[in-house]
């Protein structure tokens, strides 16, 4: 019996560029996460193998998310892990739980989130965003006047309505992506927050 490490799984089912191979423009900005957060997420370079898909997915990526607004940055990331544990996106919940858990500075709450958001320790106002979210996430087609009226009574405007579709609609995208590569979250993910 050997005591060897397990090799090293790929982080995507999909050929991924070096970072020399890549565009001068994704090129930096890659390295300029890895210069703030000490590593480059995996989405990242598995999404770099399509500049310009790339360059449009992460522009709609940080007006949804980056933007100033009546949705708390964590509450973002609330919406985010909570529809991708439901779309079963291992991926975006491990990434996105660890974003949740240094925004909102809680190191219970993304898993909390991600298995049952109805149980988590978070506010009815943010109960009523996620089952909001959940609903675009599932039932679009029945999103209705009373659910835009729930998001009123609980203090959220019509621009935060719109943003918690978005945000809700964009991993949607994001999650199916991510299942498709066989995108893998990279190790640091895992004990950020905690």
């Amino acid at each position: 019996m050997t005591d060897t490490a397990p090799a090293a799984l790929p982080i995507s089912r999909f050929p991924v560029p070096s970072l020399d191979e890549m565009p001068e423009d994704i090129r930096d900005r890659l390295l300029k996460v890895q210069e703030k957060s000490g590593f480059i997420p995996n989405v990242f370079v598995v999404l770099a193998r399509r500049p310009d898909e790339f360059r449009a997915f992460f522009a709609y990526h940080d007006a949804l998310m980056d933007k100033p607004g009546n949705l708390t940055k964590a509450e973002r990331e609330m919406i985010v892990v909570a529809t991708s544990n439901l779309n079963q996106c291992q991926y975006c919940v491990v990434a996105h739980g660890a974003i949740l858990r240094i925004r909102a500075k809680n190191p219970l709450i993304a898993d909390q989130v991600a298995i049952n958001y109805r149980k988590a320790d978070i506010t009815e106002r943010q109960r009523a965003m996620l089952d909001f979210a959940m609903k675009v996430s599932f039932e679009a087609y029945a999103v209705e006047e009373a659910d835009f009226a729930t998001l009123a009574a609980h203090g959220f405007t019509e621009e935060d309505a719109w943003d918690i579709a978005g945000i809700a609609s964009f991993f949607g995208l994001s999650n199916r992506m991510a299942n498709v590569t066989r995108m893998r979250p990279n190790d640091e993910f895992y004990t950020l927050g905690r």
